[in-house]
């Protein structure tokens, strides 16, 4: 009785302005407003990086020149930028519980792959009070952790890359999993919580193999997401021409950064 006497004083709902009486359309007009707002804020970016203040301005062209020199992506604006068409797949979206002295508080923590099917992937996790947004938190999460992924071929190299350049090997918790270069119609032989990944990553053709508990979907997810990281980890005698070293965006534009951003005049 205590706790429910606060809510009823303030609308009958914990006075979020859907109560009986005049509140009730003072606080869905409130609601509007600020969807509103977040629209509005979605359509201008503003940003509060160096990095994005460069591809704001239009001089960095491409995201493989971020990932050449190692530069950390703090805003999910960037990668928007630069990969348009990214595509978002949910793979898991489970209750998680701690106990507390009023009982047992419940949230929900959402799995996230995203990729453009042609060498990008990326893997957000996220755990909310609510659905929605835990999935919303998990797609900007897998936009600043998306990777480039290297495609190679098995046996002649002709036409597209097709498959991955190597034997390479992920692993999280228990799980271990491993990716073989496979012929090319040979498809993608897997489970389908790592062919969903690879398909987005861009690989068409792929043996796969698995150890441990590979029912714990987050720990597998996050060892085919570690194995497809590993493929531009593996030096191959391709790799070895002698290396033109270029100063870094922030150096090159050093003097478009000194000048500050201006500020919008309201």
């Amino acid at each position: 009785m205590a706790d429910s006497a606060p809510a009823d004083s303030r609308g009958g709902r914990g006075g979020f302005g859907r109560g009986r009486g005049g509140d009730r359309g003072r606080g869905r007009g409130r609601g509007r407003g600020r969807r509103g707002a977040r629209k509005e804020d979605e359509k201008e970016w503003v940003p509060v990086t160096k990095l994005g203040r460069l591809v704001k301005e239009g001089k960095i062209k491409d995201i493989e020149q971020i990932y050449l020199f190692s530069l950390p992506i703090k805003e999910y604006q960037i990668v928007d930028h630069f990969l348009p068409k990214l595509k978002d797949e949910v793979m898991k979206i489970m209750p998680v519980q701690k106990q507390t002295r009023a009982g047992q508080r419940t949230r929900f923590k959402a799995f996230v792959v995203i990729g453009d099917s042609n060498g990008h992937v990326g893997l957000g996790v996220k755990c909310s009070k609510e659905v929605a947004t835990a999935i919303r938190g998990a797609i900007i999460l897998a936009k600043l952790s998306v990777i480039p992924v290297r495609r190679g071929y098995w046996g002649s190299s002709l036409g597209e890359p097709h498959t991955v350049p190597s034997k390479v090997t992920g692993r999280c918790g228990s799980v271990i999993c491993r990716l073989v270069p496979a012929p090319r119609g040979t498809g993608i032989v897997a489970a389908p919580t790592p062919k969903k990944l690879l398909q987005l990553a861009g690989i068409t053709d792929c043996y796969t193999t698995s150890r441990g508990s590979t029912r714990t979907l987050g720990n597998f997810v996050k060892a085919t997401f570690a194995a497809i990281g590993n493929t531009y980890a593996f030096l191959t005698p391709d790799l070895w021409i002698d290396t033109k070293f270029e100063p870094s965006p922030f150096q090159e534009f050093s003097d478009i950064l000194a000048k500050g951003q201006e500020k919008k005049r309201t």
